[in-house]
């Protein structure tokens, strides 16, 4: 990718199913990771911070089309997604999107608005639904120098789609 002019940090995966539109306008930061099957639609840049994690299937849409012009022209807006976010399964990013430090979305989810930091948004359109960091705690980078998740740190917050004793 980078001989395409893909500006990637170091410890970067990209699994080999992703595809990705314009390797040239593609910005990523340091031991992030694109899961298979994920989608880059990049007419415009799209920029993805350090830690970040963009989970298989997920779909980022840079550009559309004016659709009240008879010619149905397309425009095309960058996307963000910032350090330390977890986009699950499955994902749709619209153009134009900024999502925030610290932020995961969850499967299925589509964001046509932007997200703040450090919350845990989905559904259709994606919401806002708790702070991920509780008690005011700075993010933490949740990946060793060895790119393996700590124990501590995994998304374990609900099993089975209902949320443990200590979450209420």
């Amino acid at each position: 990718m980078r001989r395409f002019g893909a500006r990637i940090g170091k410890k970067v995966m990209i699994r080999p199913s992703a595809h990705i539109q314009f390797p040239w306008k593609l910005h990523i930061g340091e031991y992030s990771w694109i899961g298979d099957q994920v989608v880059l639609y990049n007419l415009g840049d799209i920029y993805i911070g350090n830690h970040s994690v963009i989970s298989q299937r997920s779909y980022l849409c840079t550009g559309s089309h004016h659709h009240r012009n008879v010619d149905f022209s397309i425009y095309v807006k960058p996307i963000i997604i910032q350090s330390q976010c977890w986009l699950a399964a499955d994902v749709f990013v619209a153009p134009g999107i900024s999502i925030g430090e610290g932020t995961v979305v969850g499967s299925r989810s589509s964001v046509f608005k932007s997200l703040p930091a450090a919350k845990i948004c989905f559904g259709t359109p994606a919401k806002v639904v708790k702070d991920r960091i509780e008690n005011n705690e700075a993010l933490q980078v949740v990946f060793s120098s060895s790119f393996q998740p700590s124990p501590v740190e995994m998304w374990s917050d609900y099993i089975g789609g209902k949320a443990l004793a200590g979450d209420r």
